[in-house]
């Protein structure tokens, strides 16, 4: 067996690197930013550690362009380099000198925010470079004259020389290509460093601008006001101390509503509440988490949440990432953990990523679980998040199933278990099921609950865009249930006790009353039945069948249901109830006219109470109601 080292060759991986190394160009300022940040928190490190006894001073970051010059640099105050360090990082591909640090300094700078792990980040500048120029002073110089320049071209040689630097610290200079002169731009700067370094832990200057200040000779307007005079200062473009860096006794209501409107600043609405994500242990997990206000509709703005590494912005597309339902929060999920890897496939079958996932969730379930008292004044507005993520996540399903919560019309919470036990008994019907009864409107329904209520009987609410396939995955979930809309079938027909007693119409009755009412009613959408009801309940009913109506609303929110069905008309059953003296009346009525005029109130009427009596229809009921008065 042979054994060999395998030849990486410099003249080969620098097409590499321009071509391949990051999905998008615009990366190369996240990772030089980044490494600046680095050489900052080193510094800082030494000096927590008692390695650096000067002062730090003025620590900024500072991005700069020259347009004359086709450049663009980047400037820290950090640890610097000398010529051995020089050679020995930036001439080693993929060698790490952050990974180095840590591993020198193991167990002391552990909490030190060091960004970089693989090395690679560098070499990002030579995709938009014709050629790269490195300044450095290191932090152990006393001489200005011990900085050195490293100069490469993107091929395998470079150069290294002594030069002079003010300072200890670094200058990454880029002479930009010209494919690439977008990046010599203010406003695209501007835009890459907002979207990547928006909350790195250094500051960063990009820029200047004028701000009003009190004259410091203390020199007074004609009204006695100490004058404002304009002063120019440092553009620093990041906030370095976000929220979720704190801990959350340091916050108020305040404070997580003012770095909503830093994170979305054309969102105009505040959020419902949220969640201060703070782990150590198994491994390091920081973030806010805000459930926003959603409209009725079933409109969800997804890739809201921001996902991080040691404040260095990684994505904001998180979907396949965290859970499908988490998607629909807001907020900011952070952990060094999470490698500094822009290719999805790698972050969605990253082990730390699948931890981060499993524990948002199980912080979720266990909010619910800790104030119930909070959760039910909350329920209403988190219910469609809950419910997404019950019918998305089958693990957050397990998890949260027992904290649900059943609303009914009375304004009544119930757990699962809790609701079954309260109607078990007395929504038993013949066949032992028991029989949850549910309203989608309560107001438009209204009728169908009074009856419901009127027998003793319970109707919770299960309303929204999800309430169809809520329904299907508690039928699936739980034992011996069965769930019914108030307005899908007559009362004793939801919840069967005894077998349904029979007509007191003889055939040739039924033939007559079916013939004359499909002739005041659509066909082709109402399927005329008869039931014996009690005198009390009306002559006419419109009911909706559960089974159609349900995959119809499946169908129309995605899944569960067959295609093509939410553009289907909709089915209705227009129950006659042959018992009712109107419908006797119609049978003994012996003038044809008079008799249509009857049945064709007694269906309007029944349309009217379901709100499907519009248009002309509706105009021509009510002329015929006031010659019916009259």
């Amino acid at each position: 067996m042979a054994k060999g080292t395998i030849n990486v060759q410099a003249e080969n991986i620098f097409p590499i690197i321009k071509k391949f190394l990051y999905s998008e160009h615009e990366i190369f300022l996240r990772e030089l930013v980044s490494n600046a940040v680095d050489a900052t928190s080193k510094l800082k490190a030494l000096q927590k550690m008692g390695e650096y006894d000067g002062e730090l001073g003025d620590i900024k970051i500072e991005v700069s362009i020259d347009k004359k010059a086709g450049t663009l640099t980047i400037s820290d105050k950090g640890i610097g380099m000398n010529q051995e360090e020089v050679e020995k990082y930036l001439n080693q591909v993929a060698f790490s000198g952050a990974s180095e640090f840590l591993q020198k300094y193991e167990g002391k700078a552990d909490d030190a925010g060091i960004i970089g792990n693989f090395g690679l980040g560098f070499y990002s500048a030579f995709m938009v470079s014709t050629k790269v120029d490195v300044v450095t002073r290191s932090y152990k110089s006393t001489d200005e004259k011990e900085a050195v320049i490293w100069s490469c071209d993107g091929n395998p040689e470079y150069t290294i020389e002594k030069t002079t630097k003010k300072g200890r610290g670094s200058d990454i200079v880029l002479h930009i290509t010209d494919e690439d002169k977008e990046f010599l731009e203010e406003n695209r700067i501007q835009g890459i460093l907002d979207k990547f370094c928006k909350f790195l832990p250094v500051e960063i200057k990009f820029g200047t601008k004028t701000e009003l200040v009190d004259n410091a000779k203390g020199k007074k307007d004609k009204d006695g006001k100490i004058e404002k005079v304009e002063v120019t200062v440092d553009k620093i473009i990041n906030n370095p101390n976000p929220a979720w860096k704190k801990s959350p006794t340091e916050l108020k209501d305040e404070d997580y509503k003012s770095f909503y409107r830093e994170l979305y600043p054309m969102t105009f609405e505040e959020p419902l509440f949220n969640i201060h994500l703070n782990v150590d242990y198994p491994f390091n997990l920081t973030g806010v988490l805000y459930f926003p206000r959603l409209k009725d509709k079933f409109e969800f703005q997804k890739n809201k949440i921001q996902l991080y590494s040691n404040q260095v912005f990684i994505t904001d597309s998180v979907e396949n990432i965290v859970p499908e339902f988490l998607t629909l929060l807001h907020g900011v999920i952070d952990s060094p953990d999470i490698p500094l890897n822009v290719s999805r496939s790698y972050l969605q079958t990253d082990s730390n990523v699948k931890k981060i996932a499993s524990h948002i969730s199980n912080k979720l379930a266990d909010m619910f679980k800790n104030d119930r008292e909070d959760f039910q004044t909350k329920w209403d507005d988190i219910r469609i998040f809950i419910e997404y993520g019950m019918l998305t996540d089958e693990k957050f399903w397990d998890r949260i199933k027992d904290v649900y919560l059943f609303k009914n019309t009375k304004d009544e919470y119930y757990t699962i278990d809790e609701y079954r036990a309260s109607i078990e008994e007395n929504q038993k019907d013949k066949d032992g099921k028991i029989v949850h009864l549910y309203t989608s409107d309560k107001v438009a329904q209204h009728e169908y609950v009074a009856q419901a209520e009127n027998r003793g009987y319970d109707v919770t609410i299960i309303d929204g865009a999800l309430a169809a396939h809520m329904v299907q995955k508690f039928e699936q979930s739980l034992e011996n249930v069965t769930f019914a809309r108030v307005d899908a079938d007559t009362i004793d027909k939801l919840i069967q006790k005894v077998d349904a007693p029979k007509s007191n119409l003889t055939e040739d009755q039924e033939k007559e009353l079916k013939e004359l009412i499909e002739g005041v009613v659509e066909k082709e959408s109402y399927s005329v039945q008869f039931e014996s009801l009690t005198e009390k309940d009306n002559p006419m009913v419109i009911t909706q069948p559960e089974f159609m109506r349900r995959m119809k609303e499946q169908s129309m929110t995605g899944g569960g249901g067959m295609m093509g069905m939410g553009n289907m008309p909709d089915m209705y059953n227009l129950v006659v109830n042959v018992n009712h003296p109107l419908v006797s009346k119609m049978l003994i009525e012996t003038d044809a006219d008079k008799k249509g005029q009857l049945a064709k109130q007694a269906a309007d009427l029944a349309k009217l109470s379901q709100g499907l009596l519009k248009g002309e229809a509706l105009s021509n009921f009510i002329k015929r109601s006031v010659e019916l008065i009259d």
